[in-house]
């Protein structure tokens, strides 16, 4: 059997066999992360961010490459989780357009563009990484060209391209030493591994083990994120624009031909009928997401540029006082109301735990996505959180460094003017915030949050999900860590132990103030108990308590 020439359809079930690949080994790539705290959500993250890119090709299978290669870049693009995530996203991106005019590939174009994908891929890392995701995609690329040379044979050019990721991702311990030392190679190389035997076991007509349960839209992760947000944090009569309005615009070209279509202006033109708005299109669909008060004038206006498909209206009053057990009925709160200017500024910041949310909030924080270790929000979370702040400047703190990457990403979506303060935990999102002056100029913000990074220490006390040895630390599962500056630099089996011995190594005559955020797991006996430690042993630091909530870290501690 031989393959010299690649359309989109089979394209698209390559697509489709490599997220089933990827999805029933998510678990297997999780545990391949290097330390044993409880955060391995480098599958989890690649799968959902697969997902979303094998969705939105399933959607618009045709024979265009190009078209379904566009598609699974917006799917990509939307749904990218974590670094990894992130990463994937760009290499298909890359891929994406360096075959974007093509009705069908041979193998010498498909082995450059997935050479066009690693070039994207690298540009948006600002350090790459050897030993990584990176280099197991330049290797298998690199011999995807070598291969090309001397054969057009699409299916000869994956089965290289698979064999050297492998060897690749073999060699990724000895580019990376934290890997050698706890004996993993990289978790992201091997979620690529994964989507590329998928892609071949396609090519060769066979299957591979495992179902992927697709990831929703686009459009219906903004609605539902949207709908949970409204029916926890607002009453009933106070839904601006109460009728979320999703559709499809089919492109037809005598209506084309009158009014030719620019997403932008497009985009332009619908703002003015509500909020929350999206638009993805490409040249044959416009898929539309807006909160509106008048969904009749928006349809009308989609009108203009072709066929209507995929519609759906719901009216979102109704939705929340039937959750909420309000009795009042829906036409009571429906009224149009005047649209509310947007403020100068506004703050995201992403953190894990209602009580670490309600103190981002209580010092300025005008929104604050759920999410940190395990649970890395996507692009869209944080396009979708823009979005409601309605700012016409927006700081972004990742508090996490595997959430900046779709934090930049989110900035390419928007059309918001977006800042991203790469805070990489918890103390220092809080730190940047408390830097952040409402009267000063954006420029002068960014410098003094970013400043303000720097100046904090970060301790955490956790559990090990596995045996392991690292940094000279023989780690036992279920044993407390506690990691200074994100080392692991003792453990305990003892919770508050870890903690005193944290702190100890962590406290100095410089310090002069310790916050300490308790977790869930954690009693108010052992706060004191912690408490009363630091003010015999140190009596000149002042403490701060705050009971975070977080789940997974028993204590995050502040040192200023």
């Amino acid at each position: 059997m031989s393959i010299t020439a690649l359309d989109g359809k089979r394209f698209a079930e390559m697509v489709i066999q490599g997220a089933n690949n990827l999805s029933a080994n998510a678990k297997m790539v999780d545990a391949l992360n290097v330390f044993p705290v409880p955060d391995g959500d480098t599958g989890t993250n690649m799968n959902l961010s697969m997902t979303s890119g094998a969705k939105e090709v399933k959607n618009n299978v045709q024979e265009h490459i190009g078209k379904v290669g566009s598609a699974l870049s917006k799917g990509l693009l939307m749904g990218a989780r974590g670094n990894s995530g992130v990463i994937l996203s760009q290499l298909f991106r890359g891929f994406a357009k360096a075959i974007e005019s093509k009705t069908v590939i041979s193998g010498s174009e498909f082995a450059h563009a997935l050479e066009a994908g690693v070039e994207t891929a690298y540009k948006a890392v600002m350090k790459p990484v050897e030993g990584t995701i990176l280099t197991v995609a330049k290797d298998a690329a690199k011999k995807a060209v070598q291969t090309a040379d001397t054969s057009e044979d699409i299916i000869v050019i994956m089965e290289a391209v698979l064999s050297e990721a492998k060897a690749s991702l073999k060699r990724t311990p000895e580019l990376l030493p934290v890997l050698k030392e706890v004996g993993v190679v990289d978790s992201g190389g091997q979620g690529l591994v994964c989507v590329y035997e998928g892609f071949l076991a396609e090519l060769k007509g066979e299957t591979v083990s495992g179902s992927v349960s697709f990831a929703p839209s686009m459009d219906e992760l903004v609605s539902a994120e949207h709908h949970k947000s409204v029916q926890s944090h607002i009453n009933t009569e106070d839904i601006e624009f109460g009728y979320c309005t999703e559709f499809m615009v089919r492109f037809e070209q005598d209506k084309t031909a009158k009014h030719p279509f620019n997403e932008e202006n497009f985009r332009n033109d619908l703002s003015q009928y509500g909020d929350s708005l999206l638009v993805i299109s490409d040249d044959e669909l416009a898929k539309v997401h807006i909160h509106s008060e008048q969904p009749g004038e928006v349809l009308t206006y989609g009108q203009r540029y072709g066929n209507l498909i995929n519609m759906k209206i719901e009216n979102m009053r109704q939705q929340h006082s039937n959750i909420v057990g309000e009795t009042k009925t829906p036409l009571a709160a429906d009224r149009t109301k005047v649209s509310k200017e947007k403020q100068e500024y506004g703050i995201i910041a992403v953190s894990m735990g209602a009580g670490i949310a309600d103190l981002f909030k209580s010092i300025g924080a005008n929104a604050v996505i759920e999410g940190g270790q395990t649970m890395n929000p996507s692009t869209e979370d944080i396009v979708k959180a823009i979005e409601q702040v309605s700012a016409k400047k927006v700081f972004i703190l990742p508090n996490n460094k595997n959430i900046i990457m779709a934090a930049e990403q989110a900035v390419q979506v928007s059309e918001e003017e977006i800042y991203v303060i790469p805070s990489k935990t918890v103390p220092q999102g809080l730190s940047a915030l408390l830097a952040f002056n409402p009267s000063a100029d954006a420029e002068t913000n960014v410098d003094s949050m970013k400043e303000a990074l720097q100046s904090v220490k970060t301790g955490q006390v956790t559990y090990a999900v596995r045996d392991t040895q690292i940094e000279g630390l023989e780690i036992e599962k279920d044993d407390f860590m506690g990691i200074a500056e994100g080392k692991i630099v003792i453990k305990d089996k003892d919770k508050a132990e870890a903690a005193k011995n944290l702190l100890s190594q962590m406290l100095d005559e410089d310090s002069e103030i310790l916050t300490i955020i308790y977790g869930e797991d954690v009693t108010e006996a052992e706060v004191e108990e912690l408490t009363g430690f630091v003010e015999e042993t140190f009596s000149d630091v002042e403490v701060e308590i705050h009971n975070g909530r977080q789940p997974l870290y028993s204590f995050i501690f502040s040192i200023e």
